[in-house]
């Protein structure tokens, strides 16, 4: 290992960019050999001697044979992503070129590098912290524009400089305080305890924030499943091929039709929102009908959110009140969505259920009101607008440390309140100043390491 952990003296490669077919692939190295090892493969230009962020055309030999025509990217240590010597092959998309080019290299004295070991070998040579790195691996998997504004605001170092700030002025204070403890029979302050006072009032609401964003984050991050339930008949095939602008599911006036759940994604104003069509629930002597009721009933209790889509002429409002209580009997989150307002009539359908608030009235055959169902779903699950310029906490890892810097903070304060003494209150600085650290990777160790990056791609 290098920095923290160690050194590192092997040479690492991989395919950076995704596997099959494609107009052009991508082959990264990385380690003290790098370059020397492209230069014996690559004789058209003398690649040692060349300067840091040029590139280089020419034929790349294996062998006695050529392999392909290539671009050679240079990236000199320490001016490169890994810190390291970097060197990046461009060729032909070929799978066949592709594995050809690694072999050479392995034959030449790399090795085949692990599941993010570029992105870790960056983090222990101090070019990321491990909330940086970790970003990489979110920006990667991002497929919506929060998710991808989130990890680029995290890979920046937004979430960085929110928390060396607080652990700066925390170390100052715990400096003095330790230090009023070598004059302890002098009985002196050192430490400014209004200062520290202000200080841990700001940082409890600071990392409360952080803390409460990862509701919102973990939606951002990973979507929210979204089940569809009601009665039989009630229109949720038609919604969900509505919602999906496709024929997905399979709709007809025969009760009982949608045996099985069907599960597609949908993307609404940057969330994902997996979408589930369940059978319809109700009693039957069905034998496959009534496994797929008993699905339904799971998927229900699985979901973040649930769309209780109802048939607005046919349920009573005895039978809707019935559901909103067994609704609010098992927690869930759920919207309840009136629909066939085509048959009955909006209004009609309005003053029927007047005093029931909170009703969304569609007709999902018509697609009225599906703009408004599809807003409250964000709203529902967002709480309001998504501001990805704040720091936004998507990582578990980072919410437990959080919870523990949080209540350490909460013990320097009330500490403070109670008036104990300095050295118990500077064991509480240190234990909030030990997770402040650990988020950002300053006190691990290498097999903890090895499993955060393990969860990345090959190639970076």
């Amino acid at each position: 290992m290098i920095g923290k952990l160690g050194g590192h003296d092997d040479t690492i490669v991989a395919i950076a960019t995704a596997p099959g077919l494609g107009a052009i692939a991508v082959i990264r190295l990385s380690g003290k050999q790098a370059v020397a090892i492209t230069d014996r493969l690559f004789p058209s230009k003398d690649l040692s001697a060349q300067a840091t962020h040029t590139l280089h055309f020419g034929g790349l030999h294996f062998q006695g044979r050529l392999v392909d025509e290539v671009v050679v990217s240079l990236y000199r240590a320490p001016k490169s992503y890994t810190g390291e010597e970097v060197v990046e092959i461009s060729c032909h998309g070929s799978p066949y070129i592709q594995q050809q080019i690694v072999e050479a290299c392995i034959a030449e004295g790399a090795r085949l590098a692990r599941p993010g070991e570029f992105t870790q070998r960056a983090f222990l040579n101090g070019k990321l912290d491990l909330t940086q790195a970790e970003s990489v691996a979110d920006l990667i998997a991002s497929n919506t524009a929060a998710s991808h504004q989130t990890a680029l605001q995290q890979m920046r170092g937004g979430f960085t400089r929110e928390l060396h700030s607080l652990r700066e002025q925390l170390i100052k204070f715990s400096a003095l305080i330790e230090l009023e403890l070598d004059f302890s029979q002098e009985d002196v302050e050192f430490a400014d305890r209004t200062a520290l006072y202000e200080l841990v009032n700001e940082s409890l609401t600071e990392v409360s924030r952080l803390i409460s964003s990862f509701k919102v984050g973990n939606v951002i991050k990973n979507g929210v499943n979204t089940a569809i339930i009601g009665r039989p008949n009630a229109g949720k095939s038609t919604l969900l091929n509505t919602l999906l602008n496709e024929n997905r599911a399979i709709v007809s006036d025969i009760a009982g039709t949608t045996r099985d759940t069907i599960e597609e994604i949908l993307n609404i104003g940057g969330i994902l929102f997996r979408l589930i069509d369940t059978a319809g629930i109700r009693e039957s002597n069905d034998a496959i009908e009534s496994i797929g009721v008993q699905k339904s009933l799971e998927k229900m209790r699985e979901a973040g959110i649930v769309v209780y889509l109802f048939d607005v002429s046919e349920l009573t409002v005895d039978d809707l009140l019935e559901q909103i209580r067994a609704f609010d009997h098992e927690g869930l989150s759920y919207l309840l969505v009136g629909n066939k307002t085509d048959m009955l009539g909006t209004e009609v359908a309005r003053a029927k259920f007047s005093f029931i608030p909170g009703i969304i009235f569609i007709s999902a055959r018509d697609h009225s009101q599906i703009t408004e169902l599809k807003d409250q779903l964000v709203h529902k699950v967002m709480g309001g607008a998504i501001n990805t310029e704040n720091t936004i906490i998507t990582n578990v890892r980072h919410y437990a440390a959080l919870q523990e810097v949080l209540s350490s903070l909460k013990g320097v304060k009330g500490g403070m309140d109670h008036g104990i003494p300095g050295d118990l209150l500077a064991l509480d600085i240190r234990r909030c100043l030990h997770y402040l650290a650990d988020i950002a990777g300053e006190v691990t160790n290498e097999d903890r390491l090895d499993y955060i990056f393990s969860k990345f791609c090959i190639g970076k």
